[in-house]
């Protein structure tokens, strides 16, 4: 049973501070975009870490049931445990003795080196209100935050009337979402910190989502303290921002994540495409480029939208999907295992294919463009539409197609996909590592729904007619036929043909082609 508490108990006294300019009223607010204009103030205060960390749900992940305790990444930050470490330490050591090891430290000889560890910068938060919806999720009444104006110049911020403190735990959702200052948050989650350790506290109330994106990016991002890429997996909703758009940002992250993810698939034994992309322009009649890869991942899974305005089809990690319409918040080690994985089953499907074409290909004779020759021709030889720029980018789009449909017409949880990680070296500066990329692709073997459309897609796709025009089994009309794909307008056509095809051969995918097609007005 929860024990109430008094309101004078769980009241903090906070200043106004007033930020508002005439001119301001001019910006586009639009709710539809989660961009509702704000109130022209917001509050000063100050809260014991502890107390602060609990109503914001900042809680050590668990594997529990797949899931952390709270799946709503689109506003709560990723997390470093490096980072939040580094930052206990500075708190309890100072600096320079935080920087050395733990057996320096520990040995006593450098106790003339301990100083404070303030942390007098603000942690930037925002207050949900009753009306705020998560993940079709709201706080609950008697969990939330009430702010009472006084005057003017100061307020009253009343803590939940059943709060407790660190073990505090909320029915549906936390109401508090912290816009800057998790990590400093999650320094307190080891313990050893004196609990009433108090922290400056900038607070927003009733903030849309979007315009916490924006904050996070004029504190982080503006002044050049973190990479751009590195922003997109912190805060994902800001792969959408319209305004980033405008000035190139966007297309700045799409061509370093299509990059990133390029490379993953080329340099993972794990990958289907391990050594079989042009990383330098060395082999360009044998492998398909890293540049033709980077534009298909920015023309499907990095895209947008596709059409007018935001009812296209848009790229699963690149668009808003959902009844939310909020951007899939996977990492970049998430988007490459999830790349990596569907083309390992669209090569496993490839491999044990008895189609008539497959067979041709395995028969005829090959140019022997790999040195691993258990390599299937059907998959990867000089005749197969695989090994071109125009195959892979049809193969991109069918997967993103119906993955981003089924996400928008809500048949998928993707935003739930997560897993618990033992490797923390995926820090701010490094690339994405090899036993990163294996415990995601472990953690999407075992989620059935992805795996079960994966499969679904890739056998489907193992039965349609890969020849490209170069094959000697091709008769005269095929072979016309397979001229189609060719140039530019190729991408186009093969998109259409797959599309058409599956639509006739799948039930269970009939419908969500249906819609694909009539998006993209094909017929």
């Amino acid at each position: 049973m929860r024990k109430r508490i008094t309101v004078k108990d769980r009241t903090v006294l906070a200043i106004k501070v007033h930020q508002w300019l005439k001119g301001w009223d001019k910006v586009i607010f639009d709710e539809k975009q989660h961009r509702r204009k704000p109130e022209p103030h917001f509050y000063l205060f100050t809260l014991s870490a502890v107390d602060l960390k609990a109503l914001s749900g900042i809680y050590r992940r668990t594997t529990e049931d797949g899931l952390s305790r709270e799946s709503d990444l689109n506003i709560q930050r990723r997390h470093n445990p490096q980072r939040s470490m580094e930052i206990s330490r500075f708190i309890q050591d100072g600096y320079p003795l935080s920087d050395i090891s733990t057996t320096r430290r520990k040995s006593g000889k450098y106790e003339d080196l301990r100083k404070p560890g303030w942390l007098p910068t603000a942690i930037v938060i925002n207050i949900l209100t009753s009306k705020d919806e998560r993940q079709g999720k709201h706080v609950d009444p008697e969990d939330l935050i009430q702010v009472i104006d006084n005057d003017d110049t100061t307020a009253q911020i009343i803590m939940p009337e059943f709060f407790s403190g660190k073990d505090w735990i909320p029915k549906p959702r936390h109401p508090i979402e912290v816009i800057d200052g998790q990590h400093r948050l999650w320094a307190f989650e080891e313990g050893g910190i004196d609990p009433n350790f108090e922290l400056p506290v900038v607070a927003f109330h009733g903030l849309d989502i979007s315009w916490q994106a924006y904050l996070f990016w004029t504190i982080n991002i503006k002044p050049k303290r973190i990479n751009t890429s590195l922003a997109f997996d912190l805060y994902p909703l800001l792969r959408t921002e319209d305004w980033l758009e405008r000035f190139g940002s966007l297309k700045v992250y799409r061509e370093v994540r299509a990059q990133e993810i390029t490379e993953a698939l080329w340099s993972n034994p794990k990958s289907s495409w391990y050594h079989r992309i042009d990383m330098l322009g060395e082999h360009r009649q044998t492998m398909v480029s890293q540049a033709a890869w980077i534009n298909s991942l920015m023309a499907s899974f990095i895209k947008p939208w596709e059409g007018r305005g935001m009812r296209g089809i848009g790229g699963l990690f690149g668009a808003p999907v959902g009844k939310d319409q909020l951007v899939l918040p996977w990492t970049r080690t998430q988007q490459s295992a999830f790349i990596i994985f569907i083309w390992n089953f669209l090569q496993n499907s490839i491999e044990n294919s008895k189609e008539e074409w497959a067979v041709a290909l395995r028969n005829s004779e090959q140019i022997q463009l790999f040195e691993d020759e258990d390599i299937d021709p059907a998959f990867a030889g000089s005749s197969s539409l695989f090994n071109t720029d125009q195959g892979v980018r049809g193969v991109m789009f069918i997967f993103n197609d119906i993955f981003f449909i089924k996400s928008e017409m809500d048949e998928l949880r993707l935003h739930e996909w997560q897993f618990e990680s033992t490797d923390d070296t995926e820090t701010e500066s490094s690339s994405i590592t090899e036993s990163l990329i294996s415990e995601a692709l472990i953690s999407l073997e075992e989620n059935d729904e992805i795996r079960n459309l994966v499969v679904s897609i890739a056998d489907v796709l193992s039965s349609f007619d890969w020849r490209s025009a170069s094959a000697e089994s091709l008769n005269d009309e095929e072979k016309t036929a397979k001229l189609a794909f060719r140039g530019s307008g190729g991408y186009r056509e093969l998109r259409r043909q797959l599309l058409n095809y599956i639509r006739v051969e799948r039930k269970d995918l009939r419908s969500t082609t249906k819609i694909i097609m009539n998006k993209l007005g094909y017929k």
